[in-house]
């Protein structure tokens, strides 16, 4: 979500999927009654730095990394919200006020915040306490999320051992203090959420999220033997193939090999962004890809297609329709099919908004000149991205503001392994310095409230990036923005 939403929010009353919350110094005592409110119900989003009536009043600038990590960590605390959803909230800064953004998805699950379960109506949150009503709740989202199935006779010798490995990686490049690193496989898996109990039965187990993430290919076939993903290149032979890639593996993976395929198939072209060349295959087929096994219903027996014809790019896969027709940019609101398996990308770092399609909207403009993408919710959810020629006029994207343009140049200049979390920390942290003039390594860390190794490596990034430079005595000297620094935000203000 880009600044602009954000002021579209900001004008809306507090409703069903909206709430305002006064979060100067810390986060508000009945936060996490709001969200697992949402979590029950349909979602929605929780401005913190807000009064009830859209007035902004803002965070406090040296609470907001502790509040950032409060929220964090609470959200897997099980005491706080169970089951746990891990929520990483968005810093954004408007009329020189810093708001947090936390977008809460719907969740599979029914969630209790301090053992009481909350609902949300558009009066606010309520406590859920008759039997009848509970038991309304967990029907509505059994028979709506069909990734919560339970699979009592699954045992953790039905996944795949150097899975785990690769998921910490993932994750550890994301955020090297992320609370599930500290988790053996059984407890990572219970804290994902991909283990749990079906009321109705009373019988606990994995789920089918946990199958999808982590099972072994034999595991994936016995519980779901339609799952496959077939991506094929149409450019020639129309009725068959020119080349056909199939893949019935976990969707850790298969996301992998499908990124793999884009790389072997289609053009990357790029645009220059400041003096940065900016990957448009890559920024607009990772969110592609990521919405197709995200979004997926996986007990229908659909295949999923992922189709490369010469002028276009289809990708077909079965839904459970919120709705239905042609997705228009200004009303869409994402509404992730699978929360569990969106949580759990996120937390690889591989998603950011889930279902948003910015990123599309974006760079396909580039990508494709006077093109635009198509997203058509039915029972087949289909996405056309069309193949065109870039262009390669100008420095700048158009229509990006400051936020977005500072981190679109931190993103072009990390690695691709940096987290989505990382790459905005390091945006903050390039406009603090620009903003003060300079800033020491221990204001730096003291500000994000991160540790000092953490601290080190941001300033390794920001240096390899050409951003900034120490200068100064050893001790009492600064870190400043370098000539390339500096364009960036000249650049920028004109």
């Amino acid at each position: 979500m880009d600044i602009k939403h954000i002021r579209k929010i900001l004008q809306q009353p507090e409703g069903l999927r909206l709430e305002f919350k006064q979060a100067v110094s810390e986060l508000p005592k009945n936060l996490f009654e709001s969200i697992c409110a949402m979590l029950n119900r349909e979602g929605g989003d929780i401005l913190l730095g807000v009064k009830d009536d859209g007035t902004l009043v803002g965070v406090d600038a040296d609470k907001v990394a502790r509040i950032t990590s409060d929220l964090v960590n609470l959200s897997n605390n099980p005491s706080k919200l169970d089951p746990p959803f891990i929520l990483h909230p968005q810093l954004y800064t408007i009329d020189d006020k810093r708001i947090l953004h936390i977008a809460v998805p719907e969740s599979s699950e029914v969630h209790r915040s301090a053992g009481i379960i909350f609902d949300r109506g558009h009066e606010g949150d309520y406590k859920v306490t008759q039997p009848s009503q509970i038991a309304l709740l967990f029907n509505r989202k059994r028979n709506y999320y069909t990734e919560a199935i339970i699979y009592p006779g699954l045992t953790l010798a039905d996944f795949k051992p150097e899975l785990f490995t690769i998921v910490r990686n993932l994750i550890r490049s994301n955020n090297v203090n992320h609370p599930w690193l500290r988790l053996d496989d059984e407890q990572l898996l219970k804290i994902a959420g991909l283990y749990g109990r079906d009321t109705t039965t009373n019988t606990e187990g994995y789920n089918l999220a946990a199958v999808l993430l982590f099972g072994k290919d034999e595991t994936i076939l016995n519980v779901v033997s339609h799952y496959k993903i077939d991506a094929l290149v149409r450019r020639d032979d129309l009725l068959r193939y020119d080349d056909r890639l199939y893949i019935q593996t976990n969707l850790i993976e298969a996301y992998d090999q499908l990124m793999a395929f884009v790389e072997k198939h289609l053009p990357d072209k790029f645009f220059l962004q400041g003096d940065q060349r900016v990957s448009l295959r890559s920024y607009i087929f990772r969110e592609v890809i990521a919405n197709l096994i995200i979004h997926r219903e996986y007990i229908n027996a659909h295949p999923a297609t992922f189709i490369i014809y010469k002028d276009r790019v289809e990708i077909i896969n079965a839904n459970n329709p919120h709705g239905n027709g042609l997705l228009l940019p200004e009303f869409f609101v994402p509404f992730p099919k699978n929360p569990l398996i969106a949580k759990f990308f996120i937390q690889l770092g591989r998603v950011d908004e889930l279902g948003s399609g910015v990123n599309v909207y974006r760079f396909l403009k580039y990508y494709s000149p006077g093109q635009q993408p198509q997203f058509i919710e039915d029972k087949l959810f289909k996405t056309v991205i069309p193949i065109g020629e870039p262009t390669h006029e100008g420095r700048e994207i158009p229509s990006i503001t400051t936020d977005d343009a500072v981190n679109d140049a931190v993103n072009d200049a990390v690695n691709d392994a940096v987290s989505i979390q990382v790459r905005k920390r390091l945006t903050e942290e390039l406009k603090l310095i620009q903003k003060q003039g300079g800033v020491t390594f221990g204001a730096l860390i003291a500000t994000f409230d991160i540790k000092r190794a953490t601290g080190q490596r941001d300033i390794k990034q920001l240096k390899d990036a050409g951003l900034i430079i120490f200068s100064g005595a050893d001790r009492s000297g600064k870190y400043i923005l370098t000539e390339k620094g500096k364009e960036l935000f000249s650049d920028i203000a004109k």
